[in-house]
């Protein structure tokens, strides 16, 4: 049952779908599986083990850290996604973390030794992760793009809009998100001070753009973000 259970989450995953049922089953052997609450850290950049990461269920952030230990929110990690050593190379210095937002997390991984070899053996797999990467740092590109060339709220409101791409539960013109963010992080992402974040949320709540709370934000209508 726990084997099928993996061989399900695998071959759901856009990544894995030029594989064969055989070659699913296989990956099976290599991938590891666990479940993980919110607060929890699951993973550090300076791990001994290097590995890649697949979410499942939830959501988390990744934290990065500077010399002087202050912490940034790099990216949200959402079901889909991959995170971890992505880039396969052991060299490169970063110094991050990933911790869970959602009450529940649930997570594959691999070896990153392990993941070289299986995509030595199926070209089409590292084809699709090649390009799986690279949009993935076109879009971090890109959110550093907004960050230098934005105002606050432009930023907020891009972001918002991102979200409602990848987790809105939409009602006609209106948009519900799970809130799993504080005020905090919403201005770490948005690259501004937490005031300045509370805000601009509480101008678009007088405004009547938004409803907002600690387990939800309503976007009443997303024509007008």
């Amino acid at each position: 049952m726990y084997d099928e259970l993996k061989y399900w989450y695998l071959r759901d995953h856009k990544l894995f779908r030029t594989l064969s049922f055989a070659q699913i089953k296989q990956l099976c052997i290599i991938v590891g599986f666990k479940k993980a609450n919110k607060g929890e850290i699951i993973y550090f950049s300076d791990s001994d083990v290097p590995r890649i990461f697949l979410l499942k269920r939830g959501s988390l952030k990744i934290v990065s850290l500077d010399e002087d230990g202050n912490e940034t929110i790099k990216d949200i990690i959402q079901k889909g996604d991959m995170f971890g050593e992505l880039s396969l190379e052991n060299d490169i210095q970063v110094n991050e973390y990933a911790k869970v937002l959602t009450d529940e997390v649930s997570i594959c991984s691999f070896l990153q030794s392990d993941f070289e070899n299986l995509m030595l053996r199926n070209p089409q797999l590292a084809i699709g992760y090649t390009k799986f990467v690279g949009l993935k740092m076109k879009r971090l590109r890109n959110n550093y793009t907004n960050l230098v060339s934005k105002d606050a709220r432009t930023r907020l409101l891009t972001f918002l809009k991102e979200w409602i791409e990848k987790d809105g539960v939409f009602e006609n013109d209106k948009v519900t998100l799970k809130n799993y963010l504080t005020q905090n992080d919403i201005a770490q992402i948005i690259c501004t001070s937490r005031q300045t974040a509370t805000t601009l949320l509480n101008e678009f709540v007088n405004s009547g753009l938004i409803e907002y709370n600690r387990k939800e934000i309503i976007i009443l209508d997303q024509k007008k973000l």
